[in-house]
């Protein structure tokens, strides 16, 4: 890099720090992010004053090659359009390379789940009691084993869940009746199994002398009456390790998750998908349509003709 550039760099730093107020890390990952601009313009023979939009371009194209991810590399081009946005504001450029440029796309993540055989594990772990379990750790166990079949059940939002009714359980249910986000109401089916594991979890609060009819599903002690989504989560990691799952892939959101996703695996309608989750846009449900590009990957290898020829 040329001591001209060099020179650039630090002036855009200096006014970073002094107009903006950007803290020293913040500095530093500039630094470093320009440094390896510069040192890919200076392999091309130009310098930031001259580089053109193709010769950012170009190093978008490097930072792929090198590996790096979508993400990353977008950080670097904030910088990169920083310094040229400031570089044209004092005058030292006539133009802005980086003004038509797009940044690279970012794919959006793919939900966490767990696998039909990895939930019915976890939800066999919630459901032990222990061997000699005291009539507390049963109703533990009982509520735990009924938030799992529920959520399993109903892809319902953890604040969802642990909020629910006494009212959802009532024996001639079929569905639940819930409000979620912005006021929407949505109506749930109810599984077999998740009435069954409310009915089991509902008789293990009575045997505790709980039953007192009130207005919680899950009642608890604390401001809201009910069972708060940071003891269900703690809860729930727990059972994991006892599932011999790794805790950090299990939480209350990746339940909803696996029941959108093995849905929509065994061919379930996205649209049906939408309304039971209550998403707004089917563009959000359609995240889940990854298992069906997996199933169709696996027919072409299984039934192709040539699927399983080395490519």
């Amino acid at each position: 890099m040329t001591a001209g550039d060099r020179r650039h760099i630090e002036a855009f730093l200096e006014m970073a720090s002094a107009e903006r107020g950007a803290a020293k890390n913040t500095l530093d990952a500039y630094r470093r992010d320009l440094d390896d601009y510069g040192g890919f313009l200076a392999a091309l023979g130009r310098g930031v004053t001259t580089a053109t939009a193709d010769d950012v371009r170009a190093y978008l194209a490097d930072l792929s090659d090198r590996g790096f991810k979508a993400s990353s590399a977008a950080r670097r081009l904030s910088a990169v359009r920083q310094l040229h946005k400031f570089l044209y504001g004092d005058g030292l450029r006539s133009d802005d390379p980086t003004a038509a440029l797009e940044g690279p796309r970012r794919g959006r993540p793919l939900p966490k789940i767990l696998s039909v055989d990895e939930m019915e594990r976890l939800i066999v772990a919630a459901g032990d009691a222990g061997p000699e379990p005291t009539p507390r750790a049963r109703l533990a166990a009982a509520r735990l084993a009924c938030l799992l079949e529920v959520a399993y059940a109903t892809g319902l939002r953890v604040s969802e869940l642990v909020g629910l009714p006494r009212s959802a359980a009532r024996p001639a249910a079929q569905a639940i009746a819930v409000k979620g986000k912005g006021g929407r109401e949505r109506l749930v089916p109810l599984t077999p199994l998740a009435k069954e594991a409310m009915t089991s979890y509902l008789a293990a609060l009575a045997d505790m002398g709980r039953d007192a009819g009130g207005p919680w599903l899950f009642p608890a002690p604390g401001d809201s009456g009910h069972l708060t989504r940071q003891v269900f989560a703690r809860e729930l990691k727990a059972a994991a390790a006892r599932a011999g799952l790794s805790p950090a892939k299990v939480s209350p959101h990746v339940l909803r998750h696996a029941f959108a996703s093995h849905l929509v695996q065994n061919g379930a309608d996205l649209r049906a998908v939408q309304q039971m989750l209550g998403h707004a846009d089917i563009a959000t449900t359609q995240i889940y349509t990854h298992v069906l590009d997996e199933r169709a990957r696996a027919m072409v290898r299984d039934l192709h003709p040539l699927g399983d020829v080395a490519s």
